[in-house]
């Protein structure tokens, strides 16, 4: 679908001890058991034995510990038999490797999830897996975070480490198992202590979901087998200075730090080499000593750089990344090695006149335009899903993700490197980690003294893991509050000790902490339905400032996916009762219905009539909500007063099968939000604004467009033509800029309630260049704003735009042919409307599907949902992966507003 990046490991190399550690880990993931693996039995995972190597364990057995009776110095054995315990990944938390066994049914469909028994994760589960080495002349360390929520840990039935150690989702550990470490078999056990995310400083789902029964309990990143010699190389890690405005020159600063393991003084030769330029420093460490190693440009000039490689979000430039590779030698003979890749560039982000948080990349201004992103609600890691996800974002022309905990594995940001998309990680709200801060009302316990060097830790630990990625570009040590003084101070310290080189933020609110400040964010939602013309107010959740997360609630997924994920009596409440609570949307009773979101389809489009009618009522609201959203934001990013600096849709994607805060629903099907955020945000854009009815041109690219025109045309439902008007010689910068075309009337003559306005832009060449069609409505939405909340601004009349239903049939003609290269598939479709009446098809939608009529998914669409008057044409191309056609030739179905469904060939 997209071109894939080169493959990239990242080893760790940052300092620690035993205990709650500040360091990276990853390595290679292994996939699920293969069918010949015996069950109850994990893959053995062999460990060689050069110096430098880290190993992921390839999978484990597990088991409650209510069935197992045998001491942990038996099960942590090698040998101990694992009969009738389950398989289980790398990286798996318990209720996924039970999943994955088929212990449980599909858990994203109907109810299911509601029968898996919670009192099955209530009790403590083992962790049980083998690994071999050849001899044991080399120093063998554990090393590891991501454990959910503690763990005792065995090797070799004797315990190295206690739950008072071990805890928490971050924090990072490595074990000097050497002693214990014999040549053959070993064997590594974890007892997982059950979690509790109001108690424990890990991962929670808050109201983005139905939270999974075993609350994520398991071991959700690699556990490392490292080996090496006496010095072991840790902290890798490099300081970029980049000269900005200029961007002619940059500075390299390589840290690291050296540690002798061994009883004996050693001298440790340290070499290393950054883009073509070597060095090396003779380190003498006593028994047990750890010293720091540092590289600048006043000792190894080559690590000044004239005309750096500059690393730009996409859209903005290109995305080079350098590496670093580090080795300490003893005797001649390799101790450790260490590797990162990084990228130049520099971020700052002040706070502007009006308090808002503008960020800067490279010394040019960026409207921030991203999503909330959530992994799989199982936390089961697969690389190509979350690949075809951000991907997705770059289609959606979205720049940035927000990570609200859920921190992801390394693979993530380094996928986020390559593809130049920027993130924001920082910790979640509603639960542990606010519970020393949080509002009344808020669930998380009050930290006793145990948390404070926990959620120090997870601070120190995530730095150190995140810091050489150029796509990070914050860190908020806080969401909804900001912490207090002592938090703040230990994230603080931890961030200082780590050389994190990006902004802190406060919190994701419009909250303060001591030493920060003002975060310059606000999280004024809303989070339910909101008619467009909300987003146009610069107050509340309207385009003035940076908004953390925010959406218009809903978004209900395509027909295909809601029989995908409901039963047919489920089907049937979901369009006839609005006031009944909905599992698929939220646990939360604020959003348990989906009442506020219906009223509004009914009273602006008119009650459904069944099932279809009330999805294709849905695609309509969700495509002219999210399009207005961002098209609002993107508008004020210029204003002199009160500009919008950032906007991050809530949420980019669902953990689950949702029925709410979703731009494409859990298989990656698109419907109108998904293709209105894209109108939206396309390279060159043309659109309507909402509060002054202003025609606007922006320039999304980086480069500035002359020559331009701008056709607006009013239409009645039935096509009558009431108004048009065409203004050329138009001009726009780029980097978000935009220029003001023209103003429609306010009135029309003979215009109706309900009508239709086409934008259309053709560059210097004549070639349409952005399209955009809107169904408005005489009679305004009115908003309550006297009565906001936290959620919504309700609305007290809507705009009628039930003239919609009174449009003529509009026949559309499809044909489309499919190549196939290199593993993809691309499939063109030529749609034309050949009525011989006035009436436009309205948002024509087209699904790539297979032979049985289901969509090939994922799919990346040059356009979609488009409007066509009679007589008009239109080209498309779909792009897939070959292998998703399954040896078949796809189909092309085509429907719309006002077009009948139709299923052409596409061969």
């Amino acid at each position: 679908m997209f071109p894939r990046p080169a493959a990239h490991r990242r080893l760790a190399t940052a300092a620690v001890t035993v205990g709650l550690l500040c360091s990276l880990n990853t390595g290679a993931w292994a996939g699920s058991r293969s069918p010949a693996e015996p069950h109850g039995q994990a893959r053995v995972t062999r460990v060689p034995s050069a110096a430098g190597t880290g190993t992921a364990l390839s999978g484990y057995a597990i088991q409650s510990t209510a069935k197992v009776s045998d001491s942990p110095s038996a099960v942590s054995s090698p040998g101990y038999p694992t009969t009738g315990w389950y398989p289980a990944g790398p990286r798996s938390t318990v209720l996924a490797a039970l999943l994955a066994d088929g212990v449980h049914a599909d858990p994203f469909y109907s109810t299911n999830q509601q029968k898996i028994p919670k009192a099955d994760f209530q009790v403590p589960w083992w962790y049980r897996s083998d690994f071999t080495v050849d001899d044991t002349g080399q120093r063998t360390y554990l090393d590891f975070s991501g454990v959910i929520s503690a763990a005792d840990v065995y090797v070799n039935g004797k315990q190295v480490a206690g739950t008072a150690d071990v805890t928490g989702a971050y924090t990072h550990h490595e074990l000097d198992v050497t002693p214990l470490v014999r040549a053959g078999t070993n064997t590594v056990a974890f007892r997982i202590r059950p979690n509790e995310p109001n108690k424990n400083l890990t991962m929670g789902w808050i109201d983005w979901l139905q939270p999974p029964p075993d609350q994520n309990m398991g071991i959700v990143r690699d556990v490392l087998v490292r080996r090496g010699g006496p010095v072991a190389l840790r902290d890798a890690h490099v300081v970029t200075k980049l000269d900005v405005p200029s961007l002619a020159s940059a500075d390299l600063t390589v840290k690291a730090r050296a540690r002798n393991d061994s009883d004996a003084a050693v001298t440790a030769e340290v070499t290393g080499s950054v883009g073509g330029t070597t060095f090396t420093k003779a380190v003498p460490l006593a028994a047990h000593e750890t010293k720091s190693v540092t590289f600048t440009p006043a000792d190894t000039p080559g690590l000044h750089l004239d005309s750096p490689r500059v690393w730009w979000p996409a859209g903005m430039g290109g995305q080079p990344l350098y590496d670093l590779n580090l080795t300490a030698s003893v005797s001649g003979t390799v101790s450790d090695t260490a590797h990162e890749s990084f990228g130049i560039r520099d971020v700052q982000a002040p706070l502007n006149s009006d308090g808002a948080r503008q960020y800067r990349i490279n010394g040019r201004r960026l409207l921030v335009k991203g999503g909330g992103w959530s992994p799989d609600e199982f936390l089961r890691w697969d690389g190509t899903y979350v690949e075809d996800r951000l991907r997705y974002a770059l289609d959606l022309g979205l720049n940035t993700i927000r990570l609200e905990g859920h921190i992801e594995p390394d693979e993530f940001f380094d996928l986020a490197d390559r593809y130049g998309i920027l993130t924001l990680p920082g910790w979640e709200c509603c639960d542990k980690w606010e519970g020393q801060v949080n509002g009344s009302g808020e669930s998380g316990d009050t930290w006793s003294d145990a948390d404070y060097p926990v959620a120090k830790a997870s601070m120190a630990a995530e730095a150190a893991r995140l810091r050489d990625h150029p796509s990070v570009i914050s860190f908020l040590i806080g969401s909804d509050f900001a912490p207090d003084a002592t938090i703040e101070k230990n994230y603080l310290d931890a961030l200082k000790a780590a050389d994190w080189p990006n902004p802190v933020v406060a919190a994701a609110s419009d909250k303060s902490s001591p030493q920060l400040g003002s975060s310059g964010m606000k999280m004024t939602g809303p989070y339910d339905w909101v008619p467009p013309g909300y987003w146009y107010a610069k107050r509340e959740g309207g385009a003035t400032g940076f908004n953390s997360e925010t959406s218009a609630g809903p978004d209900i997924p395509t027909l295909d996916t809601l029989h995908r994920m409901m039963t047919p009596d489920e089907l049937d409440t979901l369009w006839k009762n609005p006031g009944v609570k909905q599992y698929h949307r939220s646990p939360s009773p604020v959003f348990g219905t989906l009442k506020i979101y219906d009223n509004a389809l009914t009273g602006r489009y008119g009650a459904p009539t069944g099932l279809t009618d009330y999805v294709r009522k849905a695609q309509l609201a969700q495509y002219e909500a999210v399009r207005a959203q961002f098209e609002a934001y993107q508008r004020g990013a210029t204003d002199a007063s009160k500009p919008a600096t950032g906007v991050v849709y809530w949420m980019f994607n669902s953990g689950w099968t949702s029925l709410h805060w979703q731009l494409m629903d859990r298989y990656l099907d698109q419907g109108g939000a998904y293709f209105g955020a894209k109108k939206a945000n396309e390279p060159l854009h043309v659109q309507y604004s909402y509060d002054d009815h202003s025609v606007v041109v922006v320039g999304n690219r980086h480069a500035a467009a002359s020559g331009l025109t701008v056709r607006a045309t009013l239409f009645n439902p039935d096509g009558t033509q009431k108004y048009d008007r065409t203004v050329t010689g138009l001009s726009v910068n780029g980097d978000g800029a935009h220029s003001t075309v023209l103003t429609l009337p306010s009135s029309v003559s003979g215009l109706a309630t309900t009508y239709l306005v086409r934008l259309t832009l053709t560059d210097s060449a004549g070639k349409e260049v952005s399209r955009n069609v809107y169904w408005l409505s005489t009679r305004p939405d009115t908003l309550d704003w006297d009565s906001t909340d936290w959620y919504h601004t309700p609305t007290t009349s809507y705009a009628d735009l039930k003239g919609l239903a009174s449009m003529a049939q509009a026949p559309v003609s499809a044909t489309a042919s499919t190549v196939s290269s290199d593993g993809t598939s691309t499939t063109t479709v030529t749609l034309r409307a050949t009525g011989d009446g006035k009436t436009p098809s309205l948002l024509t939608d087209v699904h790539l599907v297979d032979a049985a009529g289901k969509p090939v998914l994922p799919v990346r669409w040059s356009d979609n949902e488009v409007s066509l008057w009679p007589g008009e044409s239109v080209t498309l191309t779909a792009t897939c992966r070959t292998a998703d056609l399954h040896g078949f030739a796809p189909q092309v179905r085509v429907s719309g507003w006002n077009t009948a469904q139709q299923t052409v060939p596409a061969r």
